[in-house]
């Protein structure tokens, strides 16, 4: 269909998300980098990482992934 095709000419140009591996890589690369360590350094964290992915991940998914890696 004409919509189909005009999906798939958008997604080509639209960068491509990262799955939640990724995320998680990514994230841990940012919280050794920026040298937080616990919960409450979590602004920060999420701060850089909404910077460096944008377009990549959501800012929901970003926040619950830097929660969840502080908190462990």
């Amino acid at each position: 269909t004409k919509e189909q095709e005009e999906i798939e000419v958008i997604e080509k140009f639209l960068p491509k998300q990262l799955s939640a591996e990724e995320l998680r890589d990514e994230i841990k690369k940012i919280i050794a980098e920026s040298g937080a360590s616990s919960p409450a350094e979590m602004g920060k964290v999420i701060g850089l990482a909404n910077k460096q992915l944008a377009g990549r991940a959501d800012g929901k998914t970003i926040s619950l992934t830097v929660k969840e890696l502080l908190s462990s």
